[in-house]
């Protein structure tokens, strides 16, 4: 039993120092319009990628992004950031608004990304606000700008 109690303070501790300092990686639930899953890695002090797997017209859509942070208001815990990447969507042609067509639809293109985000130092929590528009090249050849959501994620 004190073995457990032990180890429990350990990983408690360290949870705490992680928390204090920038996040290496942050998984979680993005909430918006489209809805999904965020997975989010940095590869240095500023430059990070992101994963993202929606959901939208009884279809899915997976998105890679390039992201660079930068703090606001001269703390660490604050921070801005934009970025790009693609996507690559799967839908229901019963689903969409632009496809009549009973079959799947696959659609490609560019999606960018403008947001803020915040870690907590107390919790492994980060919540970030974002926009991501998307332009498809192939499938629905349209820009999309309803792409705005709130990410709660764990960050370890």
């Amino acid at each position: 039993m004190k073995r457990h109690l032990i180890v429990f303070a350990f990983v408690l501790g360290i949870t705490g120092l992680v928390a204090a300092q920038d996040y290496n990686t942050g998984i979680g639930f993005r909430g918006g319009l489209v809805n999904g899953l965020t997975v989010k890695h940095f590869l240095n002090r500023k430059g990070a990628v992101e994963g993202l797997l929606a959901s939208r017209y009884k279809g899915f859509e997976l998105t890679g992004l390039y992201e660079v942070h930068n703090p606001l208001a001269n703390t660490d815990r604050l921070k801005w950031y934009y970025g790009a990447g693609g996507h690559l969507g799967f839908y229901n042609g019963d689903n969409t608004k632009w496809d009549d067509d009973d079959g799947s639809y696959v659609s490609l293109g560019l999606d960018l990304i403008l947001g803020l985000e915040y870690s907590f130092s107390a919790v492994p929590i980060n919540l970030s606000l974002d926009w991501k528009p998307e332009f498809n090249f192939i499938g629905y050849s349209k820009f999309i700008g309803d792409g705005v959501a709130l990410s709660v994620r764990f960050i370890f």
